[in-house]
């Protein structure tokens, strides 16, 4: 999800919704191995390459030339299926395939892409359906036509862009080049493909949602299962042809409730497996549920947190998002060149922006850290350029950037970031973002740690912030460069032995630059998070890992809550006064 207003900033919402590991997770990475072997090319290479080399042939020769054509064919197999309070929602299965035409003119220095001040160029669209029989003549057709809208509108933008630079001022960042230059790669992969029994997993949301009706808490229980599927083809005007597949399964619990002041109560819980064999059976998902229905109705009844600032332990969990929207949005490499971003990082290459044992790297080759699943892994991004592992700050000391295709002075090549929603165009996106720590404690030693910064700073408790569902950051200028993290669970922490205080409504706000000098501790244990990132190429799936983390200082506000209240009468199974009117 996106909430944007892209004249003068940029408010990105990631829903990063939360895996919740069950088990403590070791710091070794599991790493892609080779490529595979190669297997069967599909007949949509062919057919792809055949309409590229005949339209880079006329398209190269017009005035303004064509310079780079990319054409992309996502075909995706899915399979849902969603039920609520004991019941079906829906269940279905759909394949398609979608293609997606990239044309630039002019050259790499200057193209159709150049921003000139705060106004970005309309592209030629999102892309089209195509067929899903592989019939090459009429998979040509389909690509010809979407050939010739790109390259129109490629054209036009490309003429206005030459005239408002006449007019506008030149910035350093806008010296950059529009595209990066990029080895070309043949890579040709296994399609994949799922076959879904859909009646198991049907009973499973009934079953699953039913059990929430249990309490009388909870307003509304849904359950959804999907399994996805998607092969991508690619061919560019450089040389690379590539045919790759990846499986996805997640199951996605949510549950609602409203406290007595009309504030709303969520909780979520998900899994997520990319192989069949290693989805979670009953006895898991019946323990989260009692998890999210304990924490649900401690919640409803909980007081309100007021405002304040001082000392903070945030879980792994928490800690995972806390630096994804702290730090990670701000390390995308076209936002160091996009003069209406604020551009927190762009010259602090070489500085401290960390506590010297915090390191931070951006591995997209991941597919687990310990054994879980990685959702950030991939193989190549969606420019063609292999996933790679990316130092970001090492011992606290920024060295690099999340880069796409979309170059920055001093940072020339892309690092295989760039990545888009299906019908976006791609910017640089986070994908699986690690931090370690040289510094670390066991969690029972930071708890002590920061009982030791209350007493010190003579305040009344302290905050232990064990679950995030995600948040949104302002990172253009002429806003404040602010943060707001979203905690579905906070418990206030006492130094004087008090049982810890489950609390609610509680926001974390703050700057990013003073956020991240707070810190003084860790853990020793490191825990994921699983979810799906919102900004201006859309929702992307992303990781992040983190151990527990002490802030000597953290702000939080209040939530903002609904003005409704809850439901008058009680649920019908709950209701004291049972039909016919007995007691």
């Amino acid at each position: 999800m996106t909430n944007s207003n892209r004249s003068h900033f940029v408010a990105i919402f990631c829903g990063v919704i939360l895996l919740a590991t069950l088990t403590l997770l070791t710091v070794e990475a599991a790493h892609a191995g080779p490529p595979d072997a190669q297997a069967k090319r599909s007949p949509l290479l062919a057919a792809l390459q055949a309409e590229l080399e005949r339209s880079m042939n006329t398209l190269s020769a017009l005035d303004p030339p064509a310079y780079y054509m990319g054409y992309t064919i996502t075909e995706t197999q899915r399979a849902d299926v969603s039920g609520s309070n004991g019941a079906l929602l829906n269940s279905n299965e759909a394949r398609n395939r979608w293609l997606e035409v990239s044309v630039r003119t002019g050259k790499y220095e200057l193209d159709n892409s150049h921003k000139v001040g705060e106004r970005q160029m309309a592209s030629g669209g999102p892309g089209a359906p195509v067929p899903i029989d592989d019939d090459a003549e009429v998979l040509r057709r389909a690509i010809w036509l979407e050939t010739d809208r790109q390259y129109r509108a490629a054209s036009e933008a490309l003429i206005k862009i030459k005239t408002g630079k006449e007019v506008k001022v030149e910035t350093a960042e806008g010296r950059a080049p529009d595209f990066s230059r990029e080895e070309a790669h043949t890579f040709i992969g296994p399609q994949v493909s799922i076959a879904v029994d859909r009646q198991p997993w049907e009973e499973r949301v009934r079953a699953y949602t039913k059990a929430f009706r249990e309490s009388p808490a909870i307003i509304n229980s849904i359950v959804t299962f999907s399994a996805q599927a998607q092969n991508a083809y690619q061919v560019t005007s450089e040389g690379t042809q590539l045919q790759f597949g990846q499986i996805r399964y997640r199951l996605e619990l949510f549950v609602q409730g409203k406290a007595p002041d009309g504030m709303d109560i969520d909780r979520y819980y998900n899994f997520d497996w990319v192989d069949a064999k290693d989805a979670p059976d009953d006895r898991a998902v019946h323990a989260a549920e009692a998890t999210m229905r304990k924490e649900l109705e401690g919640l409803v009844a909980a007081p309100i947190n007021d405002p304040t600032v001082g000392p903070a332990l945030l879980t792994g969990r928490a800690a995972a998002v806390f630096f994804h929207e702290v730090f990670g949005h701000r390390a995308e490499g076209h936002r160091q060149k996009d003069v209406t971003e604020g551009q927190t990082f762009s010259k602090k290459v070489g500085e401290q922006i960390l506590p010297a044992f915090l390191s931070i790297t951006d591995d997209t080759t991941m597919k687990k850290l310990g054994k879980q699943d990685l959702l950030g892994y991939y193989q190549f991004d969606d420019e063609g350029v292999p996933a790679q592992r990316v130092p970001l700050v090492d011992h606290g000391v920024l060295k690099n950037f999340e880069m796409s295709r979309s170059p920055l002075v001093g940072f020339p090549r892309s690092n295989g970031h760039g990545r888009r929603q299906l019908g976006a165009t791609p910017v640089s996106r986070q994908g699986n973002l690690i931090v370690q720590s040289s510094k670390t404690v066991t969690n029972a030693q930071l708890r002590v740690k920061l009982i030791e910064l209350i007493k010190a700073q003579g305040k009344p408790f302290g905050l232990l912030i064990d679950d995030i569902a995600g948040g949104f950051t302002f990172t253009g200028r002429g806003q404040p460069q602010a943060f707001q993290v979203l905690p579905l669970v906070v418990y206030k922490v006492y130094p004087d032995g008090r049982p810890d205080e489950l609390v609610r409504g509680v926001d974390i706000v703050g700057t990013p630059l003073a956020a991240l000098t707070k810190i003084v501790a860790t853990g020793d244990t490191p825990e994921v998070f699983n979810g799906y990132c919102g900004a201006e190429s859309g929702s992307v799936p992303v990781a992040a890992a983190s151990p527990a983390i002490l802030t000597s200082e953290l702000e939080v506000q209040k939530k903002e809550s609904s003005t409704d209240r809850p439901p008058i009468l009680p649920p019908p199974a709950h209701d004291v006064i049972k039909t016919g009117g007995l007691q």
